[in-house]
């Protein structure tokens, strides 16, 4: 653990897709310091899945079904949890949606589908623990889990990546916002933390590789727990003057530039795509 046994003893934390991969490795790490931990996912074996593994360190944990593209859901959810052992004091938007695809090729709906669940998701979960600490004069810690190309852009990724811009954007404006209420909002953005939950895309580029530590600054990838570490660091006593910043756990990797600049190789040759045809 990184922080004493016992900090979050009395509260409630909400994880969004927090069934596998990285959402299932912070939902750990709260549970192992005293919280309760809310699994909120839309697929009933992933909140299964949770539960368990909550259950199996000795945690607290509920399975909540979400939608987070829905505003009675979300509502619902938080209704759940509340019932269960209290209003939630930290909420970890974990949930997002993403999959490789040339701009040229994206159709309108795969567009919405990652903007509605990535950006649009996030902020309907904000808004309701916001809403509901605002209106009890309580503090509460939301974290928004980010991506390093809300920086500098991702291509094959664009859908993604102006989602994940604008919830970088909407942590540092809520950070604001809400600070005069007690309410601290944050970003975390990973780096290679190689897990089950990567798309297909993603493990099959790392199948092919045969070093993935030699290709990172710290000559090696993160392990799922660091990025348990710093969301507990976030939203914990010692970390409550920080607000509005966005933390990224990747050993430097998104700040990586090579001093000759390698060949260009278009998206859709990078990913095997013939000509584009209207």
């Amino acid at each position: 653990m990184a922080l004493p046994a016992g900090t979050y003893d009395g509260d409630v934390v909400v994880v969004t897709g927090a069934g596998t991969g990285l959402g299932k490795a912070i939902a750990l790490e709260f549970g192992r310091l005293g919280a309760a931990v809310v699994v909120a996912s839309r697929q009933a074996e992933h909140r299964d899945a949770g539960v368990a593994a909550l259950e199996a360190i000795g945690a607290a944990a509920l399975g909540v079904e979400l939608d987070i593209r829905d505003a009675d859901s979300v509502a619902a959810a938080f209704d759940a949890a509340e019932g269960w052992r209290g209003r939630p004091r930290v909420l970890v938007n974990n949930a997002a949606a993403n999959f490789p695809v040339p701009a040229e090729d994206m159709s309108p709906n795969a567009w919405r589908t990652v903007v509605d669940i990535t950006l649009t998701g996030t902020y309907l979960c904000a808004r309701e623990l916001g809403r509901r600490h605002i209106a009890a004069g309580t503090p509460a810690s939301i974290i928004n889990v980010g991506a390093s190309y809300a920086w500098t852009g991702g291509p094959g990724f664009a859908h993604s990546a102006a989602a994940k811009a604008g919830v970088k954007n909407l942590t540092e404006t809520l950070a604001v916002e809400w600070g005069p209420y007690g309410i601290q909002v944050n970003g975390l953005v990973p780096g290679l933390f190689p897990h089950e939950d990567m798309t297909a895309d993603i493990q099959g580029n790392l199948g092919a590789l045969d070093d993935k530590d030699g290709r990172q600054p710290a000559l090696r990838v993160g392990q799922r727990q660091e990025l348990g570490w710093a969301a507990t660091f976030l939203a914990s006593p010692y970390a409550r003057f920080i607000s509005g910043h966005t933390l990224v756990v990747d050993g430097a990797n998104w700040q990586r530039r090579s001093l000759t600049n390698p060949e260009v190789v278009p998206v859709r040759e990078q990913m095997g795509k013939g000509p584009f045809a209207p």
